[in-house]
């Protein structure tokens, strides 16, 4: 029975997901009620499951015109 590692995200990784946001939109998104719960907040800032910001990023993406 192997551990099934847990794969972690800052706020660097959140902007790198959604296309290189300031720092002050991440905060921003971060901060919203919708978004989710952050799993610990470190010295070095808050941490969210990759997951669960990956599921946030995909819920919210408008469908692109090749999509149609």
């Amino acid at each position: 029975m192997g551990i099934k590692p847990i794969r972690l995200v800052g706020s660097h990784e959140i902007r790198v997901r959604l296309g290189e946001l300031s720092r002050q939109r991440v905060h921003q998104l971060t901060s919203r009620a919708d978004f989710p719960e952050p799993v610990a907040v470190l010295r070095q800032g808050k941490v969210w499951l990759a997951r669960d910001i990956d599921a946030w990023i995909v819920a919210r993406r408008r469908p692109t015109a090749a999509s149609d």
